[in-house]
């Protein structure tokens, strides 16, 4: 009688599920020089009417949620990629912080009332972080205390809730994977938490890995575009590439990892509708402090030298990167000086 590997069954089991989840995958390269470099892609089925924004210091804001709202004031200036122009899907501060929103169908959210702690809308989680803390292992003592509720709504033209989760890297190389199941926030904070996709949950995902890791990749890795098997592929490749390049070298070596584990632009599958093609990659270099950015209907990668901006709270100015219709306006090299002064755009809150 043939004896079943349990990861095996667990392979099989999520796969399906995997297939309903909008595509995402987050990368970090951990270098022997200390370089750190964070990759992620952003994978939707329609234009996600992305721009890029500069953000001071200084800055009011509010949870978005009713009367019981989070309130806060930035203490750190960043630099945000913007979905809608009504949510932070990716950035990173001045210190080094990056911040990763990717979509997690199994998500479930607390419970909020006017009777809860303040609310803060999934909008601005990425941005909240970005804007108080330096480091990861700061951001994670501060969410393990639960001072919000996070709140959700539905995506802007369609009928469902926003679902997602968060991943976070500084420039030490340290990580962190948030989720909300069943109501409650789990954490997995350390540096080996480099490779983050979408369902099934984080746990089992890294079960999975560690089947495919017996494998080996040299042998055999799984090749379809579930988020089961982009995380295998990105697992083995981000540790699989030099370790000691160049910073160019080492930016590029990132910049192929999250190419291999794109969604081919245009591709449709009669029977996986929610495998959506890669719309834009982006890139932090944390020692650098380069904000890479690059999208899939343009011919040039381009960044922004966050040493070359301007985050003071009493100088500084709200600025945009008008990134066009599909990210289709080309741009070249450093961007810094292209930004235009601009009201700050708004989260999405909860609908009245």
């Amino acid at each position: 009688m043939k004896r079943k590997h349990p990861l095996l069954g667990l392979l099989l089991a999520t796969s399906m599920l995997s297939l309903g989840a909008m595509a995402c995958t987050r990368v970090v390269y951990l270098g022997d020089k200390g370089e750190v470099i964070t990759g992620r892609t952003m994978d939707w089925k329609v234009d996600v009417g992305t721009n890029l924004w500069v953000l001071p210091r200084g800055m009011a804001r509010t949870g978005q949620a009713g009367e019981n709202s989070l309130r806060w004031t930035s203490r750190y200036g960043s630099v945000v990629a913007t979905g809608y122009d009504i949510s932070t899907t990716d950035g990173v501060n001045e210190k080094g912080l990056a911040a990763n929103l990717l979509w997690l169908v199994a998500s479930q959210y607390p419970d909020f009332n006017q009777d809860s702690k303040p609310g803060l809308t999934i909008a601005a989680w990425a941005q909240y972080v970005l804007d108080n803390f330096a480091t990861v292992d700061q951001a994670v003592k501060a969410l393990a205390q639960e001072p919000f509720t996070l709140v959700t709504d539905q995506v802007p033209g369609e009928k469902r809730l926003a679902t997602l989760h968060l991943s976070l890297s500084d420039s030490s190389g340290d990580s962190a994977i948030i989720e909300y199941l069943g109501g409650r926030q789990v954490i997995h904070h350390g540096r080996q938490y480099q490779v983050m996709t979408n369902s099934p949950v984080f746990d089992q995902q890294l079960a999975l890995n560690s089947y495919w890791q017996q494998i080996g990749g040299t042998v055999m890795l799984p090749g379809t575009n579930r988020a089961s098997d982009r995380f295998a592929r990105a697992a083995f490749y981000i540790n699989a590439i030099p370790k000691h390049e160049d910073p160019a070298k080492a930016v590029a070596s990132v910049f192929s990892v999250i190419r291999n584990v794109s969604v081919p632009f245009g591709l449709t599958t009669p029977d996986q509708p929610n495998i959506s093609s890669t719309r834009w990659r982006t890139l932090v270099d944390h020692k650098a402090m380069r904000y890479f950015f690059e999208s899939a209907l343009t011919p040039n990668t381009f960044w922004v030298n966050l040493k070359d901006l301007d985050f003071s709270a009493e100088t500084g100015q709200v600025k945009k990167l008008d990134l066009g219709p599909e990210q289709r306006n080309v741009y070249a090299g450093n961007v810094a000086g292209k930004f235009q002064a601009s009201p700050p755009f708004p989260f999405l809150g909860l609908t009245p």
